[in-house]
């Protein structure tokens, strides 16, 4: 500052003092006499020193009267009603109930695999065939003991309407050709045991046995893993706390870290018992999964809409202040006559999302709230507004 009172003093001792002046400093100078140079140089020295003198009095001067000049500046902004939606913030894992290890339900070698890794099957599809030792031998046998002794009874009925033959004989015939078509059956089962088939539409995520493989049932002998990916769901713990706000058909939204990406969808099912271990319920979010990209037990960070106020009053974090009694308070620009005085409230806050808080009291609609500059101003202090 200084420096540049210097400038302006000099500049002002340039104009006032003219051509004539300059004339008199180059003259000297060129005369070459030091003590005329020193002499010149102290007279402008004291010219110079007088003059700053002066100009700091009269800045002085000027800030006693002139009240603007110390108006702490602020920026403010007119808080009004808006939608606020209130999400809970919770992580979980993608699961799915159609998640399964096949395994055969009879004993003997493999003979066929009949699918791939990664292959898309419908429910019932045979999957794989297992050597049923001769039993469709034995099948074909008994098919044609059955439509023998099934020939054999409708013969020995049509006897029995005619009121030929004994009724011990048609009952007998009717006997065989029951049992007959029931050992068909039986045995019909038992080889359809021999094939292994997809007990619900997904894919093959794993082939574990190759053909030849001597499988029976029971651990060990898995032949398929097969997933539905299609009916995803997330499951999440929630605390107790939440039990009112969390409920069927809630909204929510779901991103996935590693795939980078997020999708919509909605609260299915929440459980009915808290765990006493953590103080939480279940809750189930169902989850789109038309590309196949989702996986189970992806991580996944879930977002609840657990309250909504469709008229909220929101302001930022960084306004809000806490005195010694604890109270929160803001400061709102009053204006008075043109005048903009800060006044502090005492606020009652609710929920905060991000950097934003619901007031619930002390604020209202239109209010000017002090945003730049509030931590600098007191209460009734005359402020200026750069806004």
């Amino acid at each position: 500052m200084k420096k540049i009172y210097s400038i302006l003093v000099l500049s002002l001792l340039l104009v006032a003092c003219g051509g004539s002046e300059n004339n008199s400093v180059s003259q000297t100078i060129a005369s070459g006499n030091l003590e005329a140079i020193r002499s010149m140089k102290t007279n402008l020295t004291n010219q110079l020193n007088g003059i700053e003198t002066d100009l700091v009095a009269l800045e002085a001067a000027i800030a006693n009267l002139d009240t603007n000049e110390n108006l702490p500046l602020v920026t403010t902004f007119e808080v009004q009603p808006q939608v606020f939606n209130h999400y809970l913030d919770l992580q979980g894992n993608v699961k799915t109930r159609e998640n399964v290890l096949l395994y055969p339900e009879m004993a003997g070698t493999l003979l066929t695999v009949k699918v791939k890794k990664g292959a898309r099957v419908s429910k019932g599809q045979i999957l794989a065939v297992i050597d049923n030792g001769g039993m469709s031998n034995q099948l074909s046998q008994l098919k044609t003991q059955a439509a023998l002794a099934q020939t054999t009874f409708e013969r020995q009925a049509a006897l029995w309407k005619q009121k030929i033959g004994s009724e011990i004989q048609y009952l007998q015939s009717k006997a065989q050709a029951e049992a007959q078509a029931n050992a068909v059956l039986q045995l019909e089962k038992v080889l359809a045991k021999a094939q292994i088939t997809a007990p619900f539409s997904g894919v093959i995520d794993q082939v574990l046995k190759d053909p030849g493989t001597v499988v029976s049932p029971g651990n060990g002998s898995e032949v398929f893993r097969l997933i539905n990916l299609s009916n995803m769901y997330i499951e999440v713990d929630v605390p107790e706390g939440y039990l009112g706000a969390v409920t069927k058909g809630k909204k929510a939204g779901v991103y996935f870290p590693v795939l980078q990406d997020s999708v919509n969808a909605v609260v299915r099912e929440t459980g009915n018992y808290i765990n006493p271990n953590n103080r939480s319920f279940s809750a189930e979010i169902a989850v789109e999964n038309p590309n196949g990209s989702i996986k189970p037990n992806l991580n996944a960070r879930v977002h609840i809409n657990d309250y909504t106020n469709e008229n909220a009053l929101l302001i930022p974090q960084s306004v809000i202040s806490e005195n010694a009694a604890g109270e929160q308070y803001a400061y709102v620009a009053e204006l008075n006559n043109g005048e903009a005085i800060a006044k502090r409230h005492i606020i009652t806050t609710g929920k905060t999302q991000g950097d934003f808080v619901e007031i619930t009291s002390g604020i209202s609609a239109g209010d000017l709230i002090i945003k730049e500059g509030a931590r600098s101003v007191k209460d009734a202090q005359a402020v200026k507004i750069l806004n």
